[in-house]
């Protein structure tokens, strides 16, 4: 691609017919209340999905700060407390900017660990009436986590980015990026506080999918 990241004016590009992976479409400034950040649209050329990459500072360095951000609207937009998805995603835009340079990848479809938000709603009333996160997928009939990396990692190549230090608890994140080409220097905790609402699932992902919240033994011990 042409474009350069940090140009002021937002410029539009069409996908040639038939083309596959990612489509960087158009560069744009996104002021933010954590800082100023270039808003760098993709078209998904297999999934049609739109995605989005907010980029901050100079990211042509090694071991740049990046988070892959699943969408959450749930939690990223409403506030829900039973994740710690939207806690995480204003906490990772302000350690990048605290880093000076650093990169979001924020990913739609990827709604519910990838089932979409009507069976992610379906799958938490399971869980209201007493499943964990892992039976209520299973018992809809739906993979644990149906999630792809691969579009991130595209976007990231095409940014220039060419090694990480990567904003997240999920291995599988790790293990996706590298598998598609991306290396991974190191991963870095992204700890929010549990609440009373999400310390169920929180537990669900530490023993169950292997997520790295080592900061639960506390919550674990006193209750």
């Amino acid at each position: 691609m042409t474009d350069v990241v940090g140009e002021p004016v937002a410029r539009v590009v069409k996908a040639p017919a038939g083309a596959t992976g990612v489509t960087r479409v158009v560069n744009a400034p996104l002021p933010t209340q954590y800082g100023d950040f270039e808003a760098v649209g993709y078209q998904d050329n297999d999934r049609g999905d739109e995605q989005m990459a907010l980029v901050y500072g100079d990211i042509q360095a090694e071991g740049m700060l990046v988070r892959l951000h699943s969408e959450c609207l749930t939690g990223d937009a409403f506030g829900s407390t039973h994740c710690e998805c939207g806690p995480q995603l204003i906490t990772a835009l302000r350690e990048i900017v605290a880093e000076g340079r650093g990169v979001l990848v924020y990913l739609r479809g990827h709604e519910g660990r990838g089932i979409g938000l009507l069976a992610k709603l379906r799958a938490m009333k399971l869980q209201s009436e007493g499943l964990d996160t892992v039976e209520a997928n299973l018992a809809l009939g739906l993979p644990v986590d149906a999630r792809d990396y691969r579009v991130a990692a595209e976007m990231l190549r095409d940014l220039g980015v060419r090694s990480v230090r990567l904003l997240s608890n999920n291995p599988r994140k790790r293990e996706s990026l590298e598998r598609h080409g991306v290396k991974v220097e190191t991963q870095v905790p992204l700890l929010i506080p549990p609440c009373e609402n999400n310390i169920t699932y929180l537990r669900t992902k530490r023993e169950r999918l292997d997520h790295y919240l080592p900061h639960l033994d506390a919550v674990v011990q006193s209750s």
